[in-house]
């Protein structure tokens, strides 16, 4: 199975100038952790998590004012849709990220969450060890 028959083809995506507090309340809205950040053409410039927005924006002294491209994550991990699922587990696992951003020829196409593999009967145990990974611990670097 290829993560194109898994992703989440409907995808909210927020603009580098959205400010914190806008991104925050679709968040909470959606129920959603993570929000895609693209350009105007849907290239996938960044990715912000709702841990990204208190962490390295309200922590800081970013307020709702200040905008996602002062607290996202530039250059994030993704996948192609052609990308195997047992593949794009191990990429989750490896980087502990629950959700992958799907592109093809760098425009976003869809967005593969854990909770995507999940729900697929022929691949729980893969969701389970990846889930698994991504919650252990980091390891502090020496």
């Amino acid at each position: 199975m290829k993560v194109r028959d898994a992703m989440t083809k409907e995808v909210k995506v927020a603009r580098e100038d959205s400010t914190i507090e806008y991104v925050a309340n679709e968040m909470k809205n959606l129920n959603i952790g993570s929000i895609p950040v693209c350009d105007i053409n849907n290239k996938l410039l960044g990715i912000v998590t709702d841990r990204d927005i208190v962490v390295r924006g309200l922590s800081q002294g970013k307020g709702g004012n200040y905008t996602i491209k002062d607290v996202m994550t530039t250059n994030p991990v993704s996948v192609s849709p052609e990308t195997s699922i047992h593949e794009a587990t191990d990429i989750m696992s490896q980087n502990q990220i629950r959700r992958l951003p799907v592109v093809d020829n760098g425009t976003l196409v869809g967005i593969l969450a854990i909770g995507d593999v999940a729900v697929r009967d022929n691949f729980i145990d893969q969701a389970g060890d990846a889930l698994s990974s991504i919650s252990e611990p980091s390891k502090p670097s020496m």
